[in-house]
């Protein structure tokens, strides 16, 4: 059964819709703070304050611990409550985990890149843009707090316990990058084949080489289950990538290495050696970033995919993003009901 510690935790994340419990108040304090004061951290702080640094670092810590308590509460509650309760309770704790997964990443993020400016978003949403409670304050704190259709999706049929971590790409996970196909085969969406690269490979090799620093995984306890990964400036990206990262991937993969591999490498390959779409100028007008996402087939959870999409989107956003874009091929059914199914 639950503990008494827990039961409080349940307790104070659900006082009224504009009083929290003490739990919860913290939390919002530090997101804020955080968020207020991320200009003093970050990789190319412009000014870097090394006592208001050790201050940020020590209330992120905090933040994260509160985070990973709730997100263990939501796992022990659906393991632990009966059914009739579980079923009442379930949605509420249910958003929430998501947020936190979300808001903890983000956290993670400024930590470990440079926000010269970030965007403090006022009260200019409409009312009902944003939902009461806990939940509606966190959303309010990220950067895409505005865009509410992000925020809605009703809670799986069957609650899972299953426990997510998500967070940004790592300096220790940058060697990703030498060889496209290993580490992310791990994904569920290729593995090696002899020398010819993943599939894996062609979803995630130019993110990882051209733009790491807007990359999210999620894991769970089978490691590595997802992704989100993005490119602020996507014509310079994309112009990048024509210009100087295929060239070289074709010179590492040329067309005979394909010959005699399994249909998935030579897919791989196919993929490398076709003339990429090119994309309207207008699109990259409007919609000047570019993201893609993906998730293991046992990521039944759409939750999580969820607070991979807004965690990614809150990067970008924070960097002065204002509307993203992502490319899929119309016979690629896979990844088009996996976006459908975000909404």
């Amino acid at each position: 059964p639950l503990t008494l510690e827990e039961v409080r935790m349940l307790v104070e994340l659900f006082y009224l819709p504009y009083h929290h419990g003490p739990l919860a108040q913290q939390l919002l304090e530090h997101l804020r703070w955080l968020w207020a004061n991320s200009v003093s951290v970050g990789v190319q702080a412009t000014a870097p304050d090394a006592c208001r640094g050790t201050q940020w670092r020590s209330r992120a810590q905090s933040f994260q611990l509160l985070c990973a308590q709730m997100c263990r509460l939501h796992s022990r509650f659906v393991s632990s409550a009966r059914r009739a309760l579980l079923y009442d309770l379930h949605p509420y704790l249910w958003d929430i985990r998501n947020m936190l997964l979300a808001a903890s990443a983000f956290v993670l993020w400024l930590g470990c890149q440079s926000i010269t400016a970030p965007i403090l978003l006022g009260g200019d949403a409409e009312p009902w843009a944003r939902r009461g409670g806990l939940f509606g304050e966190l959303q309010a704190l990220l950067p895409v707090g505005n865009s509410c259709d992000l925020f809605y999706h009703p809670p799986p049929l069957f609650p899972s316990s299953q426990l997510y971590l998500l967070r940004p790409l790592l300096p220790l996970d940058k060697g990703m990058g030498a060889d496209p196909s290993v580490p992310w085969g791990r994904l569920g969406c290729g593995q090696q084949l002899g020398h010819a690269p993943a599939l894996a490979g062609r979803l995630l090799g130019s993110f990882l080489s051209l733009s790491p620093e807007y990359t999210f995984v999620l894991e769970d306890e089978g490691g590595l289950c997802g992704y989100a990964a993005g490119a602020l400036c996507a014509e310079g990206f994309l112009q990048q990538r024509d210009s100087s990262w295929l060239p070289a991937i074709r010179h590492k993969y040329p067309w005979d290495l394909g010959t005699g591999a399994p249909a998935l490498g030579q897919e791989a390959l196919l993929f490398f050696h076709a003339e990429p779409p090119a994309v309207p100028l207008p699109v990259l007008r409007r919609f000047p970033s570019l993201v893609q996402l993906g998730t293991a087939p046992r990521v039944l959870d759409v939750g999580a995919s969820r607070s991979l999409a807004i965690c990614l989107l809150s990067a970008l956003r924070a960097n002065g993003s204002r509307g993203v874009f992502c490319q899929v091929s119309n016979t690629d059914w896979q990844q088009l009901n996996f976006y459908s199914k975000l909404g």
